[in-house]
């Protein structure tokens, strides 16, 4: 297998099918564009797994994605298709970023969800851009295009958001990214773990994702393991 691709969590290896590739879930953790790093043991397998029932589950809502199957505990088999260099984010209750750049209380819920887009680019730290930034760097051919980003981010999340409450948790906001596979169709692309999603316990706000290891609150594998946990419940 050829290495095609190295991201902060993943590495992506091309197969003897020119249209598939498989992705492998690292056991690295990084926060603030990469400034803070770590390792966290069986993060990438959890983070496998995960994605694996998610995407698993959005099939069946009749939600297209690359995902084809899990191979092994730390690789799935993906349809190849060309990454939209947009980091779709889906903001249902304010923290983070939207806090400190508007002022939104913490913890807050939107009365509308927000749907923002990010020029995927490192080393410009990912920059908040809007439609016009878009058709303007080419990431998309036209307003029609992103219009199908958002309906896609919202069906996600209210097909994610449901589920997640059934398992007492609050999903609080998430990033997502689409490709176009060999026929052109927009398709959700990349994955869906506490990695990429914000999740507090629906009870007591406690933090189950990323911001663990960004906060340095500890026990980021307790957090994936519990995640994963109420998933498969």
């Amino acid at each position: 297998m050829e290495l095609l691709y190295e991201g902060k969590g993943k590495k992506i290896f091309s197969t003897t099918n020119p249209q598939e590739i498989r992705a492998f879930f690292k056991d690295d953790l990084t926060a603030f564009n990469a400034q803070k790093r770590g390792k966290e043991s069986q993060k990438g397998a959890l983070n496998c797994q995960i994605t694996s029932a998610l995407f698993e589950l959005l099939h069946t809502k009749g939600i297209k994605t690359h995902y084809i199957r899990q191979l092994n505990d730390n690789e799935i088999l993906c349809h190849k298709v060309q990454i939209i260099p947009i980091e779709v984010v889906v903001r249902n209750v304010a923290t983070g970023s939207l806090t400190k750049r508007l002022g939104i209380p913490e913890g807050q819920v939107l009365h509308k969800t927000l749907i923002e887009f990010y020029y995927k680019n490192d080393s410009l730290g990912d920059p908040l851009i809007n439609d016009e930034h878009a058709i303007l760097l080419q990431c998309v051919q036209d307003v029609q295009e992103l219009e199908v980003l958002r309906k896609q981010a919202r069906a996600i999340n209210t097909a994610l958001k449901s589920f997640f409450l059934q398992k007492n948790l609050k999903l609080i906001d998430f990033k997502l990214e689409f490709g176009k596979d060999s026929a052109q169709n927009i398709i959700l692309a990349d994955e869906i773990t506490p990695d990429s999603c914000r999740f507090w316990d629906k009870e007591s706000n406690e933090k189950l994702d990323k911001d663990r290891f960004r906060q340095g609150l500890g026990d980021v594998k307790m957090a994936y393991q519990e995640v994963l946990k109420r998933i498969l419940q």
